[in-house]
């Protein structure tokens, strides 16, 4: 019976840590987080075709990115700026005609959906240099949506520990290029790496650059 006491102990220490290992994995894996996945939506609006295709510009759509904690959602007025005289009569695009004649918002599906207790502020971040490639992925390669980045809690600490790899000069934050990387002087030269931003303004960004779940 001893033998058979010790033997249970063990094997419970290995079922909870499997089993732990196991919900692990599923909190990260992508049914979870829902990187990569497309979700349905009324209108296949194509990200790909709009923005790399046509070089329509984020801040057209996104009208309050740079001024507002929301980057918004472009009322059916600003879709029909074009859709009346383009596809003017396309059936993938009755649900924007049906929507602008009653008034009544589309009902589009939200991909970057943060908790309620996670206060993001889309302004601040603009406004010190956060690309946004940085957080929604090249959405000029996505034909659908879907979610580049996990959006939990550890991915925003990591980026607010070390945000120098995210920020980038003023007038490429809207663009979805990824940035050259900046050379290094060697130690004879200066001594200490030459990088893109002074690490002085870098723990500057860092601090102000915050949400309220993690900021104490």
């Amino acid at each position: 019976m001893n033998t058979i006491a010790r033997a249970s102990i063990f094997g419970a220490v290995f079922i909870l840590a499997g089993a732990g290992g196991i919900i692990w994995t599923l909190l990260r894996s992508s049914y979870a987080t829902q990187v990569g996945v497309v979700r349905p939506q009324p209108v296949e609006f194509s990200h790909e075709h709009h923005v790399s295709g046509l070089g329509i510009d984020c801040r057209y759509c996104h009208t309050s990115v740079e001024s507002s904690p929301f980057a918004g959602i472009p009322p059916t007025a600003t879709c029909m700026t074009c859709h009346s005289q383009i596809w003017a009569d396309s059936p993938k695009l009755e649900v924007v005609r049906a929507s602008f004649r009653s008034g009544e918002s589309i009902p589009w599906t939200r991909v970057h959906d943060l908790p309620d207790f996670a206060y993001f502020d889309h302004s601040i971040h603009v406004a010190k240099g956060v690309g946004c490639v940085s957080c929604h992925g090249r959405v000029d390669e996505m034909p659908l949506m879907w979610r580049a980045k996990t959006l939990h809690m550890q991915w925003c600490i990591e980026c607010h520990r070390n945000p120098e790899p995210n920020i980038r000069p003023r007038d490429k934050v809207f663009s979805m290029e990824p940035l050259p990387s900046a050379p290094e002087k060697t130690d004879a030269e200066s001594g200490v790496s030459n990088v893109a931003i002074d690490l002085m303004q870098v723990h500057q960004i860092a601090s102000e650059t915050h949400c309220s779940v993690c900021h104490h």
